[in-house]
């Protein structure tokens, strides 16, 4: 199937790991020029030299910096219309859960997290608008969690977070439309960095890998029976920015094996 994506111009933030990092290369894979950012300055430079190996260094574009600081995204944006001469499509990966009851949750920690959801969301969204509504094609896939619609007791402040923003993105489908259109994947489980260092973590030295993740699945209840991959996320984000979703806005995508309880 043909997405459309050859030549279009892609902007992935959190792009040098996990999920973000199987996005950049779908895109790429489709044939689209890719421009993408995060915090780790060297990590970032070493996942570009490889990918400027394998798919050319004119489709390629990385930066590092934080999405919480404005002045920095908006450079960020000046770079790539520079350089690929606009923007048709956004994703927004930053952000990661903290783990927390609301007895345990500070007020600092409060904004920190509700400042790291939204803005994460907000300040790309800003800086890139205007590249996207001059784009024919022009889409946002935001990257948001299951915990927006079903909060963990132990993740009381990013559940809440999460709820915001996806309301936040419901609120831009119909705002943006018809120029930009706007959609978002829930995650479940779903292996990334941040499960691997749980996994380092575990008490348990002796515990293979396989088998805590398997226990993992089990004690979640996932009904497929194991976590998600990186690729398999990335897939949905790819198709939802994609021309071939041109008829797709407001929606959210489940990618959870099937964990969800709510309606």
């Amino acid at each position: 199937m043909d997405l459309g994506l050859r030549d279009k111009i892609v902007v992935v933030t959190g792009g040098s790991s996990g999920i973000g990092l199987a996005a950049v290369r779908g895109f790429l894979d489709d044939g689209a020029r890719v421009a993408f950012c995060a915090r780790g300055a060297e990590r970032l430079e070493s996942v570009c030299e490889e990918l400027a190996q394998v798919y050319g260094a004119d489709r390629v574009l990385a930066r590092a910096l934080t999405v919480l600081d404005k002045d920095a995204i908006e450079v960020f944006a000046e770079d790539v219309a520079a350089r690929f001469g606009g923007c048709d499509a956004l994703v927004t990966n930053a952000g990661q859960g903290r783990v927390s009851t609301f007895a345990d949750t500070t007020d600092a920690d409060w904004r920190a997290e509700l400042e790291l959801k939204f803005f994460s969301q907000l300040y790309p969204i800003q800086a890139f608008e205007k590249m996207l509504r001059d784009s024919p094609s022009g889409a946002i896939v935001a990257v948001n969690s299951l915990l927006a619609y079903q909060p963990e007791p132990h993740m009381v402040c990013t559940s809440a977070a999460r709820a915001g923003v996806q309301n936040l993105l419901k609120s831009l489908a119909t705002e943006l439309a018809p120029e930009i259109r706007v959609n978002s994947v829930l995650l479940g489980l779903v292996d990334s960095n941040q499960w691997q260092r749980r996994f380092e973590a575990r008490a348990d030295k002796s515990v293979s890998r396989a088998d805590w993740y398997a226990d993992l699945a089990r004690k979640k209840a996932i009904p497929l029976g194991r976590l998600g991959e990186a690729e398999e996320a990335a897939r949905a984000l790819v198709f939802l920015a994609s021309p071939a979703a041109s008829y797709i806005t407001g929606a959210r995508l489940e990618i959870s094996g099937g964990v969800s309880r709510f309606s």
